[in-house]
């Protein structure tokens, strides 16, 4: 048995592929599948079969794109009108070489969620792994929010049962595997361990602890999850299938001038760098979100029907950037800034800047009471958790959308968890017409580091 874990940085996504006397199978793939294919020729495997556990929302699935290079079947779960591959029915049994996969229909995160169950046959008939998709998590399990609050309840009680009636009776000794790892939008509280067992997660999954349905559905219902618009272009190329890559988009090298050219036609530039080198200096209405943040937050900020342009620290960044960019399904990368932004400002073009303020500089301004409107852009379970008294909270998320809560002619002292999402926001603001703006570094954490207090 071949049994390979594929995890994509940036959106704790999880795939995973199988293997046995020749056959090999994929659950899961993502859109760049280079690495699947790589995987096939390492362990001499011809891919015959390629699984989704569901509709995923928060990437695009690379299902379509593999199927068109190795001509493997697609499945997925009944009850959506697909427009590529074929719809598996509960129960039904693959084989592949001495392996055995059956597919359960799980509803719950969504309707047409699937998991995988895998025997080895060589050993037995028992179970030996489960493929959970966004069912199961480690320590958590799927949101149930997705169709809106008027079906919540349904989908939180249709996830008991396919978690309670369907996975648990699996046996626990059987591996779980789950779509997703820690720092994924489709769970608020998954471990950053990531091997467990259905016994564990029987014992230790906080969630599963509420055994009794009616507490399971409350409990679900009383979450609390963002909702990225762009969940909507995932979920349309997801049903239709997305356009064909068949290569890693190569954005060229261009020059100051060319660059500059490209913004006055409508493209969007992403800076990627730090935040404190984005504050020092940097291309007027550009957008800070730095290299890892782009998985989590592209999708809030950009359009997909504007090309993007983008600042790295380094060169050697843009395979990377593309890659994140691309399972989002922003596919219109049109170059980034040859020699950075230094051949940017030695050739005399226009800069802008943000303020900076350590926490320490912050905490004299709030004492001596200056006129400063200190944003935070959190989400709702860290400002929960404390927050420096006096704040106003907008996530960062919705800031573009709310931007006309907060005082225009005031200071604004932007504060996350540690500056990067401060960073963003203060972008954000700065394109909207605020003039002083100051991203304070370090933020939550450093201010209690440095010992001051927050409130609850």
């Amino acid at each position: 048995m071949i049994f390979e874990r594929v995890k994509s940085k940036g959106l704790s996504h999880i795939s995973y592929f199988l293997g046995s006397d020749g056959a090999g199978v994929v659950i899961d793939p993502r859109r760049d599948c280079q690495v699947y294919l790589d995987l096939a020729q390492r362990h001499e495997l011809e891919i015959q079969y390629i699984f989704e556990t569901h509709r995923n929302e928060d990437y695009v699935l690379g299902s379509v794109e593999l199927g068109h290079f190795t001509g493997a079947k697609i499945y997925h779960g009944p009850g959506l009108p697909f427009k590529y591959g074929e719809t598996l029915k509960d129960g039904q049994v693959f084989r592949f070489g001495t392996l055995r996969l059956t597919a359960l229909h799980t509803p719950g995160h969504t309707d047409e969620s699937m998991c995988y169950v895998l025997s080895d046959l060589t050993a037995g008939e028992e179970p030996v792994m489960v493929f959970s998709g966004d069912t199961l998590f480690v320590s958590d399990v799927g949101r149930i929010d997705l169709y809106g609050p008027q079906e919540a309840s349904r989908l939180a009680g249709s996830l008991y049962d396919s978690i309670f009636h369907k996975l648990l009776p699996l046996g626990d000794a059987v591996i779980l595997c789950p779509g997703h790892g820690a720092g994924s939008v489709c769970g608020g509280a998954i471990s950053k361990r990531e091997q467990s067992t259905l016994g564990l997660e029987r014992l230790q999954n906080p969630t599963l602890q509420r055994t009794k349905r009616a507490d399971f559905i409350r409990f679900k219902l009383d979450e609390q999850h963002e909702h990225p618009p762009y969940f909507r272009k995932m979920e349309k190329y997801n049903l239709e299938g997305p356009p064909l890559l068949t290569c890693l988009p190569n954005p060229p090298p261009l020059s100051p001038e060319a660059f500059k050219r490209q913004m006055e036609l409508g493209a969007i530039v992403v800076d990627t760098r730090p935040p404190p080198a984005f504050g020092g200096a940097h291309i007027k209405h550009s957008y800070s979100v730095w290299l890892d943040g782009l998985p989590a937050f592209a999708g809030w900020i950009l359009p997909y029907d504007k090309p993007i342009l983008l600042i790295l620290d380094d060169q050697s960044h843009l395979e990377q950037a593309v890659r994140y960019l691309i399972r989002l399904g922003f596919d219109d990368v049109s170059g980034y800034l040859r020699g950075g932004l230094e051949a940017w400002y030695n050739a005399a073009l226009p800069m802008d800047h943000l303020g900076l303020l350590t926490v320490h500089e912050l905490k004299q301004r709030l004492d001596r009471g200056d006129n400063l409107v200190v944003l935070d852009v959190r989400g709702a379970d860290e400002w929960a958790e404390g927050h420096l008294e006096g704040a106003l909270h907008i996530y960062v998320g919705h800031l573009a959308t709310r931007v006309s809560e907060i005082p225009p002619d005031c200071p604004v002292a932007v504060i996350c968890n540690v500056g990067h999402r401060a960073s963003l926001g203060a972008s954000i603001l700065r394109q909207a017409g605020y003039s002083e703006v100051y991203t304070v570094l370090g933020s939550v954490t450093a201010w209690k580091n440095a010992g001051y207090t927050l409130v609850r």
